[in-house]
């Protein structure tokens, strides 16, 4: 059987991410060296040293350099295109949530810098960065996945690798902890997701989306496996009842993977969730809307009183993020073409202000002897003014306050659950009351961000952080958060430009 290898032209963004990941390897192999490892510190604490190991400034710079190529490869409108038997799926909208998973893995390279000229570190950079583009590598066949199996393999590729950046700081805070913590998860949900898989195909006999969506009809199989589906992608996605794994993976991995795990691997499971739903299971659309509108009230509400009570910034900020994930979700039982828009959107300003907060954390916690307790920022005004005022900016973001681009992002969540909706019937009317209690929500969000910004600017500390320079990396990473944050609201066209590309999509 002949086989058609210009059907790989249609991977573009895959084939620059497997070029990067070559570029990457031949580059640590031909400039690395080997580190001396040096035995525990006198307390008897986990700690390696690696000393005769220069840094190699220029290798980050590489890094950046391939990955901004990539996002400006990526960035034109893409028509849509099948490859490997139509297992394989891209349009424009497609191509718009690659170009924002990009963009944020290309904020947290920058902001990596600092953390990987650690003498600890700098001898693991070449795997950081060949992980990192593994597990972009990996949400982009997810997300342009038309085939159970191809979306679980891509699942896969993301997942693995990201195991391995939450424990690569091994010997540091937990990492390690978080690493068998997160594999463990990702394996039973891996599990869960794979057994609703099987019911769907003893129900229907294929995997192709399209055919599962013209044969799938209402039975206890098909229902089960939709929930067993759903149940397993929840995990990865951190929607409360399965979110018990993300504080303390949160936590014990580097500040900087922690990041990345927050924006862009939820970002990229929310999209697929949101495209699978829509598109294979649009018959039982109202089965599955009941279940997100209790997931959606449940998990926004659970994170925001949990996030009051922590002290610890990193789970501080999980807890943030599993509200966010509410939030995200919330924008799909809306189940109209605003739906994507409103997402990919959601995703785009949660990107910038949760990576412009965990680039303060991570440049607090280099100069902070590796604390990350919200009693450290306490007084942090009067000898860092700069960096409180940008946290508070991302932190204004999340919370939803004009006129950052948090509050139109919510705002366009909130007229996409609602639009199509009718409040006189019984979905239509649950959806506005979903759509009240996250609103309501919202007024507790903001005052749990506001806790921070209160121990930076009011709260008195005998003993503050003294004045430090962050890295021209963390600057550079913190400015574009910061453009960000401001811009992507009042900049029209942003909106616009994904929107276009969602009208176009064909469910």
């Amino acid at each position: 059987m002949d086989i058609d290898y210009s059907q790989f032209l249609n991977l573009i963004p895959e084939i620059c991410l497997v070029a990067m990941l070559v570029i990457v390897f031949i580059a640590d192999f031909a400039s690395a060296r080997r580190p001396v490892m040096v035995a525990a510190d006198s307390n008897g604490a986990d700690a390696i040293k690696a000393s005769g190991v220069r840094p190699r400034p220029w290798f980050n710079t590489l890094a950046v350099v391939l990955m901004t190529a990539y996002l400006l490869i990526n960035m034109s409108p893409e028509s849509a295109r099948t490859a490997f038997g139509g297992m394989y799926y891209t349009n424009a909208s497609v191509g718009i949530i690659k170009t924002i998973l990009g963009f944020g893995a290309l904020i947290v390279l920058i902001q990596s810098r600092e953390w990987m000229q650690r003498p600890d570190t700098t001898f693991k950079e070449g795997e950081f960065y060949m992980l990192v583009i593994s597990t972009l590598l990996g949400m982009n066949m997810m997300v342009s996945a038309n085939h159970f199996l191809l979306f679980f393999l891509g699942l896969e590729m993301a997942s693995v690798p990201m195991a391995c950046l939450v424990a690569l700081d091994k010997y540091r805070h937990n990492s390690a902890e978080a690493g068998a913590k997160f594999i463990l998860t990702a394996t039973f949900s891996s599990g869960v997701m794979l057994y609703g898989i099987s019911f769907i195909y003893g129900a229907v006999g294929t995997l192709y989306f399209d055919d599962v969506a013209a044969k799938i009809t209402l039975s206890p199989l098909t229902i089960m496996g939709m929930v067993f589906f759903f149940s397993g992608l929840a995990f990865k996605i951190s929607l409360v009842p399965f979110h018990f794994w993300t504080a303390d993976t949160y936590q014990g991995a580097p500040t900087t993977v922690t990041g990345y795990l927050s924006v862009c691997s939820k970002g990229a499971a929310a999209f697929a969730l949101c495209a699978i739903l829509m598109k294979v299971f649009a018959p039982l659309t109202t089965y599955w809307q009941y279940m997100l509108d209790i997931i959606v009230v449940l998990s926004i509400t659970v994170a925001n009183l949990f996030a009051i009570r922590q002290k610890d910034m990193k789970r501080f900020m999980a807890f943030s993020s599993i509200s966010q994930a509410g939030y995200i979700v919330l924008a799909i039982l809306g189940d109209n073409a605003m739906s994507f828009s409103s997402l990919s959107f959601y995703i785009l300003v949660y990107v910038v202000a949760n990576m412009g907060v965990f680039s303060v954390i991570s440049s607090i916690e280099e100069h902070n002897g590796g604390r990350v307790n919200r009693e450290d920022y306490n007084g942090l005004y009067k000898t860092n003014p700069k960096l409180c005022v940008l946290m508070t900016f991302a932190l204004f973001s999340l919370g939803g306050i004009p006129p950052f681009a948090g509050m139109f992002s919510k705002f366009f969540v909130f007229m996409a659950a609602v639009k199509g909706m009718s409040v006189d019937t019984i979905t239509g009317a649950i959806t506005y009351a979903v759509v009240f209690v996250a609103l309501i929500n919202t007024v507790i969000s903001l005052y749990y961000y506001l806790l921070v910004v209160k121990a930076m600017f009011i709260k008195h500390n005998d003993h503050p952080l003294p004045f430090f320079k962050s890295a021209p990396s963390t600057k550079l990473a913190l400015a574009l958060c910061t453009v960000g944050v401001l811009a992507f609201g009042v900049c029209s066209f942003v909106f616009d430009w994904i929107n276009a590309a969602s009208s176009s999509l064909v469910l």
